[in-house]
């Protein structure tokens, strides 16, 4: 529904913008667009993360969430780029803006984009996805209401220049989220620990259990957007159960949200493991 909902919006936006001779009410568009390539890519996740693994994708197709991500990030920096070069444009020569035009269907985006912030506010709490989306679509509305402001000075002042200069601001916006986009897709893509990971704690936790004299080869790593993997070897003198496994397992998916663990047990602190060294991978 917030993927229809979004669409439509960014169509009405763009024709009407086109038409009103809106930059600002095109650079809107191009923001929702970052909103429909947002839910399309939290709609494939969740798609992906039920595709059973096959052939060499081991983790099945988890992992193209990330890549969408990435792709997603520099559409958006393009688009960002091409938006504001007709800004500038503008400014050097402003252009009658339909106000009244601009003023509805911005104020319509408010609308959508209040609604569509709804429909994941209830969930938001359990899922940091979800509290991504509501958080985007929250300030999205913010947004719009910057434009139909822009349109209602434009026609109360007749300062042309107005127009262009909210597309810039917009533009500011989208490239201050999207940086964050882009850091995010690379980090991920270089299989680094997910933004909030605290691994000191992590590592504490698995000291703590007992039977435990010393770990190493620790490693977090995201399997997809919303899936964290990890990797341990356990030195434990007098070895391991499957119970012990089972709930250290248990422990770190509900303190770390660590879904996917695979932990070594070793019964000789000695016995020579290549990859005990802190400087070995």
């Amino acid at each position: 529904m917030g993927i229809a909902l979004n669409t439509a919006l960014v169509v009405a936006e763009a024709i009407y913008g086109y038409l009103g001779n809106s930059t600002a009410l095109l650079a809107d568009a191009g923001h929702n667009l970052s909103d429909v390539l947002g839910l399309v890519v939290a709609w494939g996740a969740s798609i992906a993360a039920r595709r059973a693994p096959s052939g060499r994708f081991t983790y099945g197709f988890r992992a193209s969430t990330i890549l969408a991500a990435l792709a997603n990030a520099v559409f958006l920096l393009v688009a960002t780029g091409a938006i504001g070069w007709e800004a500038i444009l503008r400014l050097r020569e402003p252009e009658p803006v339909a106000g009244i035009t601009v003023m509805v269907v911005a104020g319509i985006g408010i609308l959508i984009n209040g609604f569509t912030a709804l429909l994941f506010a209830s969930g938001r709490k359990d899922d940091i996805n979800i509290e991504g989306a509501y958080l985007h679509m929250a300030a999205d509305a913010a947004v719009s209401l910057g434009v139909v402001v822009s349109a209602a000075l434009i026609i109360w002042t007749g300062w042309l220049w107005l127009d262009p200069v909210t597309s810039l601001v917009i533009c500011a916006t989208i490239l201050w989220s999207t940086t964050s986009l882009l850091r995010g897709s690379i980090d991920m893509s270089m299989a680094a620990a997910p933004k909030g990971t605290d691994l000191a704690a992590i590592r504490a936790l698995l000291l703590a259990r007992p039977g435990v004299s010393a770990i190493h080869d620790l490693h977090v790593w995201p399997i997809s957007t919303t899936e964290t993997a990890l990797t341990c070897h356990l030195v434990m003198p007098t070895g391991a159960g499957d119970a012990f496994l089972m709930e250290t397992t248990q422990l770190l998916k509900t303190t770390h949200r660590i879904g996917h663990t695979t932990l070594q047990v070793e019964t000789h602190p000695d016995n020579g493991c290549a990859l005990a060294p802190d400087d070995v991978v």
